[in-house]
């Protein structure tokens, strides 16, 4: 899959060394007028990665990093580079956004998207014309995936050996083995997905 895992709630007070505002250091930092933000856009739910950044001009200055609802502060160094460690709690799709405490310079926002693997197989052959059971007619070009549980209209993102889509919930199942999601064909084209296999997924 070649997802590169490098930022975490887990290891945020690594990067908290009691830094207080004040001292020659942040009298000498000058007013921030922007803030970078990177990090991994994919990576698996419950580790942690490094998000990376810097404060322009540079020196010392607080930095606020929320993702998703959670925030966690750190502080530059004096180049103006930070770097905070965290850890996706749970599969989902997060925002990410960098923030310099006391000002309103904030970053861009950075999409994340934090996986869990789920079995999955596809159907569509011999059902084309067929009803869906959140509506509409099965075609060979719908895209979307069937579920048991997930509220129809739902999205979710797929991923597959570097192929990432994202597609609506269209109707109910797999009703068969431990399998997860059943994927129209369209959508198995996307993926690159075989018959049946382990895809990633945010939901």
């Amino acid at each position: 899959m070649g997802l590169m895992v490098t930022a975490g709630i887990a290891g945020a007070q690594d990067t908290m060394p009691g830094f207080t505002g004040s001292g020659p250091e942040a009298s000498a930092a000058s007013a921030p007028t922007a803030v970078s933000l990177k990090g991994d856009r994919n990576v698996i739910a419950h580790s942690a990665i490094t998000f990376r950044g810097r404060v322009r001009p540079g020196g010392s200055h607080r930095v606020l990093l929320q993702v998703g609802g959670r925030k966690v502060r750190t502080h530059s160094r004096a180049d103006g580079a930070y770097k905070v460690r965290w850890r996706f709690p749970r599969s989902g799709v997060y925002s990410a956004r960098a923030r310099v405490d006391g000002s309103s310079v904030r970053s861009h926002r950075v999409r994340v998207n934090a996986y869990r693997p789920a079995e999955a197989s596809y159907y569509g052959p011999g059902l084309y014309g067929g009803g869906l059971a959140c509506g509409g007619t099965l075609t060979p070009s719908k895209l979307g995936v069937a579920n048991q549980t997930l509220p129809c209209g739902a999205r979710v993102t797929l991923h597959y050996h570097g192929h990432t889509v994202t597609v609506p919930v269209i109707d109910r199942g797999p009703f068969a083995g431990n399998r997860e999601y059943d994927l129209t064909a369209a959508t198995k084209a996307k993926l690159g997905f075989p018959s049946t296999g382990t895809v990633l997924t945010t939901r």
